[in-house]
């Protein structure tokens, strides 16, 4: 799997305890695009050591995987946090996921723990925007995508915690926090990183988490991170292109290839003129589209 469709599946993001052994070894047969084996909120106080050595056998039985994983670890400032970025390090997970980077020291921080053990440039750094200084920084924080020495590959937001944070309360309170992900989603586009939304609670509302899949596409984040398995085939329908735009997309692409359209850069397309960004955005989509499809394919028995 190349770089670039990885970029492309990260539809559903599913956390994971680390502290929990049956799960951590079942992530391996999900159908999500990536797993977060979490070494931090999920984890209480007291089975932190433990999560870590759960999360570090797994990945020395499955030191490779068809899908994209990530090792949320805790805060530098935490008791934790070192011994966490060591054990995350060792794993080599194909990314390592730093929670409430307030701003760009945060992320700059792991990055050099990195650099100082010789971890592996493949080796990215995933950022969770779950406070308010988080996102007034948050532009400065995706810049970092652009800086190959910076790691920063993707934002993912923490809604629980930015509600909480924010004195927001209440089974309405993602309404009220709209403007604010609509900027982290703008600041994520700006920098050219991945952005994933945040999670759905009721992992027993089927229809809520479907709905909530679809906003959060709308809204043009990438992918949404999720709590249970249940909630990976709506995540992955919701973030999957329609078979319309699918075909669409085709025909875009076979127009602007036909001997008429060769070498220009604007034609007249079913209608509307189409332009070079508008081929661009077409072949982005069909890549998501083949990806997504090789990816079924190879969950299916």
């Amino acid at each position: 799997m190349t770089d670039f469709d990885r970029a492309q599946l990260r539809r559903s993001v599913l956390y994971v305890p680390g502290d929990r052994p049956r799960a951590v070894s079942k992530a391996e047969t999900l159908a999500a695009d990536a797993i977060i084996f979490d070494l931090e909120d999920a984890v209480a106080p007291g089975a932190k050591a433990d999560a870590r050595e759960t999360v570090r056998a797994h990945f020395a039985a499955f030191p490779a995987s068809d899908r994209e994983r990530v090792i949320r670890i805790n805060a530098l400032s935490t008791p934790w946090g070192t011994e966490d970025v060591l054990a995350a390090r060792a794993a080599m997970p194909d990314a390592i996921l730093i929670p409430k980077a307030d701003d760009v020291a945060d992320v700059l921080a792991v990055a050099d723990a990195l650099d100082e053990t010789d971890a592996a440039e493949t080796m990215r750094l995933w950022a969770m925007i779950e406070t308010p200084r988080g996102v007034l920084n948050a532009p400065a924080i995706a810049d970092l995508s652009r800086q190959s020495g910076a790691r920063l590959d993707c934002l993912v937001v923490g809604t629980n915690d930015l509600a909480k944070e924010a004195g927001m309360a209440g089974a309405t309170a993602r309404q009220h926090l709209h403007a604010w992900l609509m900027q982290i989603v703008l600041a994520a586009k700006a920098g050219g990183a991945c952005v994933l939304d945040g999670v759905f609670n009721d992992h027993k509302d089927a229809a809520g988490c479907a709905a909530e899949c679809r906003q959060g596409a709308e809204m043009g984040f990438d992918g949404k991170t999720l709590i249970h398995p249940a909630q990976i085939a709506p995540a992955n329908a919701a973030f999957a292109p329609a078979a319309e735009d699918i075909e669409r997309a085709r025909r875009l692409v076979a127009a602007f290839a036909s001997d008429d359209n060769a070498g220009k850069g604007v034609i007249a397309f079913e209608g509307s003129m189409a332009e070079l960004l508008h081929l661009k955005q077409a072949e982005r989509l069909l890549a998501r589209a083949a990806a997504a499809a090789q990816r079924e394919r190879s969950e299916s028995p």
